[in-house]
């Protein structure tokens, strides 16, 4: 019996541990960096000293929610800024910028603010960003990108669709798609008009 005690203890501890994160990106992707580690630590079911003691500080949960999501966010930047169209990526990066952002409020609040002190999430953003800038370069030099275009301009655009609310899922992330869509036609150098994805229920 003694000889399973440490065993069933650690087992316990990776339960908590992992509904703990379950419930934190299940409240940070619905209502943002906001919620209280209390009504973390209630839904998931365990008390506020088990949650302080798995995750000391809000940064380390954060930190560790969305590390799926800061990796999905790198691996998009480096697949536009590797296209050979430099504008196709740069469109590419805002369009899938913008549906990962629109499935979770908590990671756009995180990678628009850098969530303080929360220094792998500082550092992947500082690398997207650095590499969204190269990116943008070479989309100005083929003369697709605007030529006054700035990265502040690309941070604009996120805390602008941080706003973008809807009844359901679905529809925030229909209006994302339309979104990004203005948004491009807004960033080319010579405007065009083609067709828009379709307008969702916002009301």
């Amino acid at each position: 019996m003694t000889d399973r005690l440490p065993h069933t203890l650690r087992s316990d501890a990776q339960d908590n541990r992992a509904r703990i994160l379950d419930a934190a990106r299940v409240l940070f992707a619905t209502e943002g960096l906001n919620v209280p580690m209390r009504e973390v630590a209630r839904s998931a079911g365990v008390g506020p000293a088990t949650l302080y003691r798995r995750f000391p500080t809000k940064e380390s949960l954060v930190t560790e929610a969305f590390a799926d999501q800061m990796r999905e966010c790198r691996t998009i930047v480096d697949e536009g800024l590797a296209d050979q169209d430099p504008w196709r990526g740069f469109r590419r990066v805002i369009e899938k910028v913008c549906e990962l952002h629109a499935h979770d409020q908590g990671f756009a609040d995180a990678f628009t603010s850098a969530f303080p002190r929360a220094l792998d999430i500082a550092g992947d953003r500082a690398h997207a960003l650095a590499s969204i800038t190269k990116l943008a370069r070479r989309a100005q030099d083929t003369g697709q990108l605007r030529p006054d275009f700035v990265l502040d301009d690309l941070i604009l655009m996120l805390m602008a669709h941080r706003g973008v609310h809807a009844a359901s899922q679905a529809a925030r992330v229909a209006a994302s798609r339309r979104f990004a869509a203005l948004v491009i036609q807004a960033f080319r150098a010579s405007p065009t008009h083609g067709p828009l994805p379709p307008v969702p229920r916002l009301a």
